[in-house]
């Protein structure tokens, strides 16, 4: 088995729509980026390439590559996926968290894990989702960004 972690973070700002885990969630801004900035989907994406040996989301999507511009990150997700796969790995579970001063996340965590299962192929169980304040502290705590961190597990793909 290996483990990976992940972190990312993005600046909040106006005249975009704000996705996280995947989903739509009602907000007067947007995190900035070149996708479409799911810090969570990000965080998720580098612990998981971070477990398998495999570097870093900005080297396989790098920022610079105009094919990932304005990209849905789930579809990077499942590029991650895949590339997993194809190393003969699989995934055993993810234990996320996000931060964010506003808006309150809690109710869209349980559509957010219903996505990211989904596009992971994996049941709901492998998931673990949080959200937390910055507690009114730093560039969290002063809604200027949204963070997220993840930690992954994942194991040999049975052979059959």
């Amino acid at each position: 088995m290996r483990v990976g972690i992940g972190y990312d973070v993005h600046r909040l700002v106006r005249g975009r729509p704000l996705i996280l885990g995947g989903i739509p969630i009602p907000f007067k801004r947007g995190l900035a980026g070149h996708s479409d900035a799911d810090v969570l989907l990000h965080a998720m994406i580098d612990a998981l390439l971070g477990a398998a040996g495999l570097g870093s989301i900005g080297q396989h999507f790098p920022p610079s590559d105009p094919r990932f511009r304005g990209v849905s990150s789930l579809w990077l997700l499942e590029q991650t996926r895949g590339l997993l796969t194809q190393r003969g790995w699989r995934v055993v579970n993810l234990d996320s968290t996000i931060l964010a001063e506003a808006p309150l996340l809690a109710p869209y965590l349980p559509r957010m894990k219903v996505q990211i299962a989904t596009h992971l192929q994996v049941p709901l169980e492998a998931l673990n989702l949080k959200a937390t304040t910055g507690e009114r502290l730093g560039f969290i705590g002063r809604g200027q960004g949204i963070a997220a961190a993840a930690v992954a597990l994942i194991a040999p793909r049975a052979r059959r």
